[in-house]
């Protein structure tokens, strides 16, 4: 036998030995594509509070929010390719116009779920005066960014990843017919944790779900989010609600 065949012996496992299977990922890269983009989006807030805790001026905190935009964007725009279900963007008329009226309905409930017990701390909001006036371009930014990326976004999160991930870790597997009770009820509860008005976040993340449930197409939900958004930020310049932002 030669030295070659002697390493080949050593290396056979011994009689009833048993293979022990890799771990899989807890995440895979899908599922770090959608993930990503909203970890930035979170991590700007967290550097923003502590800048805010430091000092810094409120007026320059302000120009965090294109920075935000911009890297969202930015991380969206390279794995664009890979978000499968925003392939083509098509909605059957009669599911546009369900997911545009939700997203209004959603946006009445918003600004009217306020009382003490629905709300979690308080939001230092986004004000865009400057010396008592507006500043036009950062509330362009400001609604561009929340009606056109936030939902993209948060639903390729909520809805694309976690939902589906709740059902099987390999999500992109699972249809959106197939979610059940309980991706509803912890994507929902996460949904309205992470927003300062908590019981309209559940109720705004329930909706989403279900119209992602109810057409199968994640357009859905984002068109509904993206109508909310858009509209809530029209009333909020409007009115200079701005702990609403």
């Amino acid at each position: 036998m030669t030295e070659h065949d002697d390493r080949l012996v050593e290396r056979t496992p011994p009689p009833g030995a048993v293979a022990v299977p890799a771990a899989d990922p807890l995440f895979n890269r899908a599922a770090w594509l959608r993930i990503l983009p909203f970890a930035a989006y979170l991590l700007f807030i967290v550097i923003g509070d502590g800048l805010a805790r430091m000092g810094v001026s409120a007026d320059a905190l302000r120009w965090l929010y294109p920075a935000k935009i911009a890297v969202v964007v930015a991380l969206l725009a390279m794995a664009w390719r890979h978000y499968h279900e925003l392939a083509i963007p098509h909605l059957a008329a009669a599911q546009a116009l369900t997911a545009i009226a939700v997203g209004i309905v959603v946006l009445v409930l918003w600004v009217n779920m306020d009382t003490g017990w629905m709300v979690v701390g308080t939001s230092p909001g986004f004000d865009p005066r400057e010396a008592g006036r507006i500043d036009w371009l950062l509330v362009a930014i400001r609604i561009a960014g929340a009606a056109l990326v936030v939902p993209v976004m948060e639903e390729l999160f909520w809805r694309s990843f976690l939902m589906r991930w709740i059902e099987a870790s390999d999500f992109e597997s699972v249809e959106p017919a197939q979610l059940g009770l309980k991706s509803f009820a912890i994507s929902a509860l996460l949904f309205g944790v992470e927003h300062n008005l908590w019981l309209a976040g559940v109720v705004a993340g329930a909706v989403y779900g279900f119209l992602y449930k109810r057409h199968r197409n994640l357009w859905s939900p984002i068109l509904s989010h993206a109508v909310t958004n858009g509209l809530l930020g029209l009333w909020v310049v409007r009115t200079g609600n701005w702990a609403f932002w």
